[in-house]
């Protein structure tokens, strides 16, 4: 006897778990036809434009149905009118599910749910109704805490691999495989349609980002990444939770530390390379604070600090942060924890707030205590940092590496000499050594970050090498401030007035170069913020040659079309134009000539002042 088809018509928690699409790809023979509800779709639409994974996914399934019917392999048809607003609205007190229903029975077809409540629901309407329950595989796996152990910090589970957790502590942790199984596509669809829907009904957990190929929520204390392609090359679930809950004094901070995070530190930025325990540093600084009598607040995209409940945890408003810092000025707060600082406009809201004088406390990961540093450079003036930052503390392992206190004074920096000018310069120094670390300032248009012990291991021939580039460039450009820096034996960089740097350069690069090859050094031009050339403070070299009928001044070919005063015996004569070659003609009959010939045939000096 022939077997009679089915008739089918899925549920939205069938075709999001995938588990049907499954059914109909190994045999699709045994449905007759597959009725789609315009309930179904318009739920699986709604979840998609919220960009919601459930969403996306029941897309990709309705898809792979559309191109099994293109291909002739089944028979589709959609059914059903499209839900009214006030069913929308009754959607979580099962009203979708009731349209489902009917639509099933109006179509003399067969349900098929992945959800109990609605299977048990036709049951009792005598609506014919086939229940999907998990497979034996995904009923040993079907929850992520499954795969959490008392020391486990986090879990990765990947389609056909198997799933590993790290065990362990910051700085002392291993992996390990948990399940001797790989995981299919089907158990990690089931983890992660369990993860979004428990999100969606706790209170205490947040669907954070919910993008195409992406997902992060907060499940209570765990953070949870679910990737799917096209973002990813697989379906992937990456789960984060904190191990311990601690305080300061769990640190074992020095009583001057303490005070200064007490009383003066309101720029904090906490860096480390990630998995340091940089968050559960945050916490603890934040549960210290709140002890103080301070309001605190947290800025978190996603939030998963574990704070107490009088902290309230903020996130992207409306996804941007900016909004999000313009809603925590007019709440007033004493202190802001700021987790994630990662990208420049991140920057830019911390700086801002805590410009408007508002306590900061910034988590961004770095390698190096200074590399954090570094990257408020790129989005901020160096004279603003100070203000900004004034405390940097560098977590490793779980532990305190190193603290640096951050000052602004105006000097001539570590490793320069006293002929240059003075300029503003960030000190960082190591709080409880008190020692001078690093300087930042402004060399040219380029921010530099030089750490002085290095400075202090430049070798005595560097100090003759800066000498004599200074010495050189002082014969083409007299009476001119120079800045020297000498980065290596064969490499300089110099700071000169904006005025002068085309003297220096010369026509095509003709000067420079000349000089480079006369000193065996590679020497870089830039314009110093901090020197200024006085009107006519410029003693441009002179040569005076004399025929029987002329008196040729000859300058700097680069001066060309330049005004320039000419002395005679430091007194000045007259203005004259430089021309082409650099060169100045002078009849010998005139006034001028007869009075700068007889100045040179007298032994008197001769030189020209650019104006």
């Amino acid at each position: 006897m022939k077997e009679e088809k089915i008739r089918a018509l899925p549920d939205t928690s069938v075709l999001i778990s995938g588990a049907f699409t499954r059914i109909v790809e190994e045999d699709p023979d045994i449905f007759e036809e597959i009725l789609i509800s315009r309930v179904v779709l318009s739920e699986i639409e709604y979840q998609a434009n919220q960009k919601r994974a459930t969403g996306q996914v029941g897309l990709r399934e309705l898809k792979k149905l559309r191109e099994m019917a293109d291909e002739e392999k089944i028979k589709l048809r959609i059914v059903g009118d499209r839900p009214g607003l006030d069913e929308v609205k009754l959607a979580r007190g099962g009203e979708l599910d009731d349209l489902i229903r009917k639509d099933a029975g109006t179509q003399d077809a067969v349900l098929y749910t992945s959800d109990q409540v609605q299977a048990a629901v036709a049951l009792v309407e005598d609506t014919k109704v086939v229940e999907i329950k998990a497979s034996q595989e995904e009923k040993e796996i079907y929850r992520v805490e499954d795969f959490f152990t008392e020391d486990t910090m986090s879990v990765h589970l990947r389609e056909g691999v198997y799933p590993l957790i790290k065990r362990g502590s910051p700085g002392n942790w291993q992996l390990e495989n948990l399940v001797d199984k790989k995981l299919t596509r089907g158990v990690l669809e089931a983890i992660a349609t369990d993860i979004v829907k428990r999100v969606e009904t706790d209170p205490d957990s947040f669907l954070e980002v919910d993008e195409v190929g992406a997902t992060v929520v907060q499940l209570r204390d765990k953070r949870i990444v679910i990737s799917r392609p096209p973002f990813s090359d697989a379906l992937e679930i990456t789960a984060v939770r904190p191990l311990l809950k601690v305080t300061l004094e769990d640190y074992g901070l020095s009583l001057r530390l303490m005070e200064r995070l007490k009383i003066k530190a309101e720029g904090i930025l906490i860096c480390g390379p990630p998995g340091a325990g940089k968050s559960t540093f945050a916490q603890a600084l934040a549960d210290f604070y709140w002890q103080q009598a301070k309001i605190i607040k947290t800025m978190e995209k996603p939030r998963d600090l574990q704070v107490g409940p009088e902290i309230t945890q903020y996130t992207a408003l409306e996804g941007d942060m900016q909004k999000t810092a313009d809603v925590l000025l007019l709440v007033r707060p004493d202190y802001v924890i700021y987790d994630e600082v990662r990208t420049s406009e991140d920057m830019k809201v911390f700086a801002d707030m805590r410009l408007a004088g508002v306590g900061m406390v910034g988590v961004i990961h770095s390698t190096h205590a200074m590399d954090a540093v570094q990257r408020f450079l790129k989005v901020l003036d160096i004279g603003e940092i100070p203000h900004i930052v004034d405390t940097v503390i560098f977590i490793k392992d779980g532990q305190i590496e190193s603290v640096y206190t951050l000052k602004m004074t105006v000097k001539v920096p570590t490793g320069l000499f006293e002929s240059d000018l003075a300029r503003p310069v960030v000190e960082v120094s190591d709080f409880e050594t008190r020692e001078l670390l690093y300087e930042l300032y402004v060399f040219g248009e380029q921010k530099v970050l030089i750490p002085i012990k290095q400075l202090e291991e430049i070798p005595e021939e560097f100090k003759e090498i800066e000498r004599v580039v200074r010495d050189e460039i002082a014969y083409h450009l007299p009476g001119s401030d120079i800045g020297v820096m000498i980065v290596s034996p064969r490499k300089a960089v110099i700071e000169l007035d904006p005025l002068d740097i085309p003297q220096i350069i010369g026509k095509g690069g003709k000067t420079i170069s000349r000089i480079e090859k006369k000193l065996g050094i590679s020497i870089k031009v830039v314009e110093g913020k901090g020197i200024k050339r006085e009107k006519g403070s410029s003693i441009v070299p002179v040569k005076v040659s004399l025929s029987k009928r002329l008196l040729t001044l000859t300058m700097p070919v680069e001066l060309k079309g330049e005004e320039v005063m000419i002395e005679v015996d430091n007194q000045q004569t007259t203005k004259v134009i430089v021309g082409p070659q650099g060169k100045v003609k002078i009849s010998r009959k005139s006034a001028l000539g007869k009075e700068i010939s007889e100045a040179v045939l007298g032994g008197k000096a001769i030189k020209a002042v650019l104006l």
